[in-house]
């Protein structure tokens, strides 16, 4: 019997994805589900009820649980619901592979970008406290764009310890607020804003991090770009060719033509491991276990 992974996404059901994957170093076939519900909470919380105790985990998709700012963690007020409805089977957020995976893609990635110097555009950095630190730690020039692209405010961030003390003071705020205010769900996931926001995708070289936030405000000319992300679908391929991007990297693999978010291949590790929680240092072994590395897309 397969291991059922769904993903409860808060995006657009245009996104749906099932994939099935046989792992032989496990010697187990998983089932690897993406639903989303167009915006609606509502929605993903009668799924929710309606599928828990009957799948192995659930991912949280279109937003997050947990984001993190140093060593603290806050939890957003609209997926804390969501989550308290699952009251048998795990939900993952992807918030602690992203703290793993993420850090060890911009490792593996050294040899192929040179991060020392290099401009790198993330726009939203608090959900991915990880891959903010490691890219800093590689030597990359980091601009991180919270206030620019989460609350509309043209304050770039660029240093690691602005971006933690503004962390700081207003996450006990913002995590209170609905999360639409803040990120792209449902339909908005398909439309785009062209305005002063461009200006930071044109100086970038390398625009890393959540994709939503990307291809939202991504301008028509990106010659030359590389993207490190996850997420994304073979529109999303087609997308980014239209626009001049030279590569994508994708931190986890591609399976029938896409990649899932961090949230499904954390709760797929859940369920491969069938028990919860798992330590930063279990997501380590799985990600080495099952050969996981940053994919590249030649476009």
């Amino acid at each position: 019997m397969p291991k059922h992974v769904v993903s409860v996404s808060i995006g657009s059901s245009k996104r749906n994805a099932k994939a099935e994957v046989r792992l032989e170093s496990l010697n187990e076939t998983f089932i690897l589900e993406r639903i989303g519900t167009d915006g609606s909470w509502e929605k993903a919380i009668e799924l929710v009820r309606s599928l828990d105790g009957k799948v192995d985990a659930f991912g949280l998709g279109g937003a997050d649980l947990y984001v993190w700012a140093g060593k603290r963690r806050y939890t957003f007020r609209d997926s804390l619901r969501l989550a308290r409805a699952a009251q048998k089977t795990p939900m993952l957020d992807g918030s602690g592979l992203k703290h793993t995976l993420e850090r060890k893609a911009v490792q593996d990635l050294e040899p192929m970008i040179g991060w020392k110097g290099k401009k790198v555009l993330v726009p939203s950095a608090i959900d991915r406290f990880g891959l903010a630190e490691a890219l800093t730690e590689a030597g990359a020039q980091v601009l991180y764009g919270d206030f620019i692209y989460a609350l509309g405010i043209d304050i770039p961030l660029r240093t690691l310890s602005a971006l933690r003390t503004w962390a700081y003071i207003l996450l006990p705020i913002i995590t209170q607020l609905p999360f639409k205010w803040l990120y792209p769900t449902g339909e908005k996931q398909e439309k785009q804003v062209l305005d002063w926001r461009q200006k930071y995708f044109r100086w970038a070289d390398v625009i890393a991090g959540d994709w939503h936030f990307m291809r939202r405000y991504m301008p028509q000319d990106m010659q030359g770009k590389i993207i490190l992300t996850n997420t994304t679908t073979p529109d999303d391929l087609t997308f980014m060719r239209a626009r001049g991007i030279t590569t994508l990297i994708t931190t986890t693999p591609r399976l029938s033509g896409r990649s899932f978010g961090t949230n499904v291949m954390e709760a797929f590790f859940v369920a491969a491991a069938g028990k919860y929680p798992l330590s930063e240092q279990e997501y380590l072994e799985y990600i080495e276990k099952l050969g996981l590395r940053p994919q590249v897309t030649e476009l």
